[in-house]
């Protein structure tokens, strides 16, 4: 019997996206017969797809995109495969083929064995149906039988940590909850082949590390994990192998150690400049991202921004429509996928100038980088007051905190944290007055001698 329980052979997946050809959406004045046009067209090309088993598709101008292109690789059995790439760049297109929810446009899968996916948060789920009842439906959605969940239904409450609200109606879960209940039915399938996309994220550090306790468990009673997130600490300690995924096409394969490494130093090279195209990026086309360019504190690229000093992050947009109240936010995350911070201009009280149409910079200056040295990632939006987004670039901006004597030593990165503090140590004499254990208010420091 062959150990090969995953075949992908030239793997190709294509959709088909609408446009408007006029370039100004709704805001363009079209004649009634253009309209009148326009929608017949659209109604009869939409009829013939129907009939012919076509993706149907709104709008009137048609772009041909390839999630995939032909993306080969092989999987063994009991073996940890990560899946690692950019946003956009076909991880969960791949994993929803493997899962059979969407069919490839090209190539073909073979798959040895039960699979159980887990997708999203709550994949499954019924809003309306309470937890108990939740896990009967979503492990027979995964193939269980009702004697099985039965028989596990006390591990997976243990492990999902819900106890006290199975009889609560899952629409009033957290997202933290969802995704506990979620991962445990998943986890206690006992398939042959887990597949896991990113869900880790929402859930806390402990609940983390108790998930890839369970995949690696899972792993080694000879069972297959592919385990897809930005986490690439975690990719590397739960996988063997690696798939380094780019523009939809495999880009590197082989041990996690050298894919990883590899994935980490093209993310460094395209650091602190660079354009917004095959990003992610949503929003209602009043704004068009064109580039980004991350300063040191004298606006210039070179030498990079260290820990402790001022940054600035500039960025191009073009402006279809002028904005008269615009609001601007932005987050950090690290290497490993933790969010560091987030902030934006109506939180902080600020208020700025209107966008008029046509081309604008838009500034944004970070004072004193609390970061350490290393690679991090930005999620960059304009939206409206009311939360109206005319534009979110998720993960679009990549940028290099440079390597500068801090702590007394230029020898600091991401290995001692994540963000650096202004701490000072001291050894006090006598503290006669302070009582330990006692409120904070009831402290008080005696002089120092």
């Amino acid at each position: 019997m062959s150990d090969t329980v995953i075949t992908v052979e030239h793997l190709s997946k294509s959709y088909l996206v609408g446009h408007r050809s006029d370039g100004e959406g709704h805001k363009r004045y079209t004649a009634l017969r253009d309209v009148i046009s326009n929608q017949v067209r659209t109604t009869a090309r939409n009829a013939v797809n129907m009939v012919r088993g076509r993706q149907v598709v709104l709008r009137n101008h048609i772009e041909e995109f390839w999630a995939l292109k032909d993306v080969s690789f092989e999987v063994k059995r009991g073996e940890r495969l990560g899946i690692i790439g950019r946003n956009g760049a076909g991880k969960s297109t791949l994993l929803k083929i493997l899962s059979r929810i969407t069919e490839p446009t090209e190539g073909r899968v073979l798959l040895r064995g039960r699979v159980a996916s887990l997708l999203e948060v709550g994949t499954g789920f019924h809003p309306e149906l309470t937890g108990s009842e939740n896990i009967y439906l979503n492990g027979a959605i995964l193939g269980m039988t009702r004697a099985e969940i039965r028989r596990k239904f006390d591990e997976i409450v243990a492990f999902a940590e819900v106890e006290k609200f199975l009889d609560t109606p899952v629409k009033r879960y957290s997202s933290g909850m969802y995704v506990r209940l979620a991962f445990a039915v998943a986890a206690h399938l006992e398939p042959e082949i887990l597949v896991v996309d990113e869900v880790l994220a929402v859930g806390d550090a402990e609940f983390q590390k108790k998930c890839l306790g369970k995949m690696s468990e899972v792993a080694a009673g000879g069972r297959t994990v592919l385990f897809v997130s930005h986490n690439i600490t975690a990719v590397r300690q739960l996988c063997d192998n690696g798939v380094w995924l780019e523009g939809g096409r495999t880009k590197e394969i082989g041990p996690i150690g050298v894919v990883a490494r590899a994935y980490s130093n093209d993310t460094r090279g395209r650091a602190n400049s660079g354009d917004f195209s095959a990003r992610n990026i949503s929003g209602d086309g009043t704004i068009e991202l064109v580039s980004y360019c991350v300063t040191n504190a004298r606006g210039e690229p070179s030498p990079l921004p260290g820990t402790n000093e001022d940054m600035i992050i500039y960025i191009k947009v073009n402006v279809r429509t002028s904005i008269a109240r615009p609001a601007v936010g932005i987050t950090f995350t690290n290497e490993q996928g933790v969010l560091l911070t987030s902030l934006n201009t109506v939180e902080q009280g600020t208020t700025l100038p209107s966008l008029p149409q046509g081309g604008v910079t838009i500034s944004i200056r970070v004072r004193r980088v609390a970061f350490l040295p290393g690679t991090y990632t930005s999620t960059f939006w304009v939206m409206s007051p009311e939360c109206h987004i005319f534009i979110l670039a998720e993960d679009c901006i990549v940028f290099e905190i440079a390597r500068v004597p801090i702590y007394g030593t230029s020898d600091v990165d991401h290995r001692w944290g994540c963000v650096y503090s202004d701490i000072e140590f001291g050894v006090e004499p006598r503290l006669d007055n302070l009582q330990f254990g006692a409120p904070l208010l009831a402290m008080r420091r005696s002089p120092r001698e």
